[in-house]
């Protein structure tokens, strides 16, 4: 099966196309359809968080990836967009978010990517409370 991966990021057809296919069928091109959510400002981003964020601690492995990464925006738009939305997620990328945390690189810290995971593990524990 060929996803309808989009073309561009105007290509809300085939964002709204992927976004109708189940986990199963999207999963393979996990990677491909994050690169989709670099920048929250694309139109086909709009379509895609949400999406991604249902999908929950499946996408843990995937976001572990962005997070491994240097692309401390595309860090922070994927926290704020889809984790932030799932507390299982959440909870499933515990590690991550304590090290960004209490151990931010310079530029995490100057894309806000600490503080947005110090308000999410607070968040978390307040839900446990």
């Amino acid at each position: 099966m060929i996803l309808p991966l989009p073309r561009d990021k105007h290509d809300m057809r085939n964002a709204q196309a992927l976004i109708a296919l189940s986990w199963e069928e999207i999963r393979p091109a996990m990677p491909q359809i994050l690169e989709w959510v670099q920048d929250v400002n694309w139109p086909v981003a709009g379509v895609l968080l949400p999406y991604l964020a249902g999908i929950g601690p499946r996408l843990a492995p995937y976001i572990k990836t962005v997070l491994a990464g240097n692309d401390e925006q595309w860090k922070y738009f994927v926290l704020q967009g889809i984790v932030r939305h799932s507390r299982e997620l959440a909870a499933a990328l515990s590690g991550e978010l304590t090290r960004f945390a209490l151990a931010p690189t310079v530029a995490e810290l100057e894309e806000g990517v600490a503080e947005l995971a110090r308000e999410m593990l607070r968040d978390n524990a307040a839900d446990k409370a």
